[in-house]
């Protein structure tokens, strides 16, 4: 590896660490690569990012480096957290969503049949945040309202498009869910969504 590779390297760890990263515990990480090699690199990104004068800083903190905002962006950091926190759905949001996901389109009663409680607050909640819409009315007495997701739910979830859904076996092999603080959804029974539908219907709400 070249000098400009192993700071790209250094410059990863030190995004995906909550840590300050110390040179001597992560060597082991860089074949051949001594620890003040390292740190002399954790200085060229320091000042890199110095001179770049934008809003994160690389600190050196208790005998290890970090990347970190600056203070005088303190107040958009909370401004941004309030946001974020706000943005969290409850349990039982998250297990409504997910019934719709692998279900669409489908009505009120089906998804209060699989839940086995009374949603209509939750149905609320999720159309107010965008993550579903009414997508037309079922064909049966009554006409009852059909949900499908929208283009929100997938930028929510990070997901391109309806395919990249993961599989129910997925879901029961990975810890996806628990890293991300997603509870355990209620997916038994559930078969994948049918993809053509749920494409056009997303892209008439474009």
């Amino acid at each position: 590896m070249d000098d400009r590779e192993i700071k790209s390297i250094l410059e990863t760890f030190l995004f995906l660490s909550e840590e300050p990263l110390e040179p001597d515990k992560i060597k082991g990480l860089l074949d051949g690569v001594a620890s003040e090699k390292i740190k002399d690199f954790f200085k060229e990104l320091k000042r890199e990012y110095d001179d770049r004068k934008g809003g994160l800083q690389i600190a050196e903190i208790a005998g290890g480096y970090q990347i970190l905002t600056k203070t005088e962006f303190a107040p958009w950091v909370k401004k941004f957290n309030l946001v974020r926190l706000s943005s969290r759905l409850s349990k039982a949001a998250v297990e409504t969503l997910a019934i719709i996901a692998y279900k669409q389109p489908l009505i009120r009663s089906e998804i209060e049949v699989i839940r086995g409680v009374n949603i209509e607050g939750i149905l609320k909640n999720l159309l107010e945040r965008r993550l579903i819409r009414i997508i037309g009315r079922r064909d049966i007495p009554g006409r009852p309202l059909m949900y499908g997701t929208t283009k929100e739910f997938l930028q929510y979830f990070g997901l391109k498009e309806l395919s990249e859904l993961p599989t129910l076996k997925e879901f029961k092999e990975t810890e996806v869910i628990a890293d991300q603080g997603v509870p355990e959804l209620p997916l038994e029974g559930l078969e994948g969504p049918e993809q053509g539908v749920l494409e056009e219907e997303i892209h008439e709400g474009d």
